[in-house]
């Protein structure tokens, strides 16, 4: 048993869904707070709030999944969060979300991926979700501040400028969320005897090689990222994958 079913158990019965929401709204507010004193007191470096939002949003799933939030709680939620960052994206009513000087969709990408896993996993599979939503955040959120600052190779795709130091926080902070995700979960459950499901819980060697794939698979489909488009492919792609090897 994993330490979120633990919580689970230990919790049950005891579930009030408005303080579960007051939970969540609260973090939210708190992240976008940060956001905005963060963009006052450095408006010269419009990439840091932006990223402090795409980061501090990952960990909400954590917070559902440990607060038992139900489906016809979390869908709707998230499908009227990409709404508003949408609306955002066009109006710039928040600038600390948005304006970052380049043509791109990311925060509105980000939103829909994370409601399109909601759709597909929750709450059967919250950490296929929690996968490809820490996975992002934490990976392409650290690739995007300490690419800029630290000084390494770089090369260009599609228009997008990308580093080895960048491309490097990306693939550890990936690896690092997966193997605490992994474990977090606890064993594999009855359904994992066949197929990939079967080989990535043959034991430690295959557990470590199945996070190997999951990080190629995000650091290969992060280095693609025009308009801001891996926020949509890589938690999606990562979701997946995480759902057929972790069922």
């Amino acid at each position: 048993m994993g330490l979120f079913e633990l919580f689970h158990a230990a919790g049950s019965g005891a579930r009030d869904p408005g303080l579960a929401i007051a939970v969540v709204g609260l973090y939210l507010a708190g992240v976008l707070a940060l956001a905005l004193l963060v963009r006052r007191r450095w408006p010269e470096q419009r990439e840091w709030s932006r990223k402090l939002v795409h980061m501090g949003t990952g960990p909400v799933v954590l917070l559902a999944w440990a607060l038992q939030i139900e489906r016809g709680i979390a869908l709707p939620v998230a499908a009227a969060v990409t709404v508003l960052t949408a609306l955002n994206h066009r109006f710039r009513l928040l600038p600390a979300v948005e304006d970052v000087g380049r043509p791109s969709y990311g925060t509105v990408a980000y939103g829909a991926s994370i409601t399109v896993l909601l759709a597909l996993f929750w709450p059967a599979q919250p950490a296929a979700v929690a996968a490809g939503v820490l996975v992002m955040a934490f990976g392409d959120g650290l690739a995007g501040l300490l690419g800029p600052l630290v000084r390494s190779p770089s090369w260009s795709l599609w228009g997008q400028r990308k580093s080895l130091v960048g491309t490097g926080a990306m693939a550890i902070a990936s690896a690092a969320v997966l193997g605490l995700l992994w474990i977090l979960q606890g064993p594999a459950g009855a359904g994992s005897g066949s197929g990939l499901a079967g080989w990535a819980a043959a034991g430690a060697p295959q557990a470590a090689a199945a996070i190997l794939v999951l990080t190629a698979l995000a650091v290969g489909l992060e280095q693609l990222s025009a308009y801001g488009l891996d926020n949509l492919s890589v938690p999606l792609a990562v979701g997946l994958l995480w759902s057929l090897l972790r069922p």
